[in-house]
């Protein structure tokens, strides 16, 4: 059976409606699944967001979570929003990473980007930079590195090599430079080896932030386990912009975005690039796949 993804178009004056339409048209989505746009859209003009334009969004959203929780879709892949005005009209989360994981009643869950050699996951995502490090707690790197190390062998990674990055200058410099490592990290990773050791999975760290994501690209590391947000999202946007995707990890089903934002100053240009969008349905259809081909093995079981 065809997998089933559902599209929403973010805020419809931004580029998502542009960047869907041209993805769907390129010949470059995977053929073998039934796509379906989600959502009622109001008339707008491009680059102005208003609020209809974000209830719709929210809407949009609503609508594509129900469809999913009834086995109507196998996955979501979702537009991006413009959060200001979203948090307006009542939107009580931080992304649409959140949303989907209070909609599914899901506690555990993580946001994962990848693109091109890189491939991370967030213990902290969107919080403000002063408070991260009183946020990191060793279960919390611990239980978002599991679902790294669970999604990259849902991807046919048979023995996922995971680097886990200090949190700072230098992984702390044995502590001359902060003890997160010494007391927090380090710890984490010890449990986290015990936890896969039958997983053929591999750990290591803490390793320096400023070059372990050099270290991934050059094929040592399959993903790198982040501390806070921009340690994770410079980097991936710096190498792979254009084909970035947001993977929401813990999930009952696959859920993935583009790596970008409305960008409503080129909404409307013929400016707009589709290559994030595409990558971001075609990871749709190949976790769709995976997670219908890991419920027949369990139904045959």
């Amino acid at each position: 059976m065809k997998p089933r993804i559902g599209i929403t178009l973010g805020d419809c004056t931004g580029i998502g409606p542009e960047i869907v339409e041209l993805a769907l048209k390129s010949g470059c989505v995977v053929r073998a699944a039934d796509y379906r746009i989600i959502g009622k859209y109001p008339d707008c003009r491009s680059g102005q967001p208003t609020a209809e334009s974000a209830r719709a969004a929210a809407a949009a959203l609503e609508e594509a979570v129900t469809l999913t929780r009834r086995g109507e879709l196998d996955a979501i892949v979702t537009g991006p929003v413009h959060k200001a005005r979203m948090y307006e009209v009542g939107f009580k989360f931080p992304g649409q990473t959140e949303f989907f994981a209070d909609r599914c009643g899901v506690k555990n869950y993580a946001m994962c980007l990848t693109g091109g050699k890189i491939t991370l996951a967030l213990v902290t995502a969107h919080i403000p930079l002063r408070k991260v490090a009183r946020a990191l707690k060793q279960s919390e790197i611990v239980r978002v590195g599991l679902l790294l190390a669970e999604f990259l062998r849902a991807r046919s990674k048979s023995k996922p090599r995971i680097a886990v990055a200090g949190l700072n200058p230098h992984a702390g410099e044995s502590g001359k430079l902060g003890r997160e490592e010494i007391e927090i990290i380090a710890p984490a990773i010890t449990v986290l080896k015990s936890e896969i050791r039958n997983q053929k999975s591999e750990i290591t760290g803490p390793h320096s932030p400023d070059t372990v994501f050099h270290r991934a690209i050059e094929g040592e590391f399959d993903a790198v386990l982040c501390m806070y947000h921009d340690q994770g999202l410079i980097p991936l946007k710096l190498y792979a912009f254009h084909e970035g995707v947001n993977v929401t990890l813990g999930l009952p089903f696959a859920r993935t975005s583009p790596d970008h934002g409305t960008a409503f100053e080129i909404a409307g240009k013929g400016m707009a690039r589709p290559d994030s969008m595409i990558a971001a349905i075609n990871l749709a259809v190949e976790l769709a796949a995976c997670h219908v081909e890991r419920s027949r093995d369990i139904s045959c079981k």
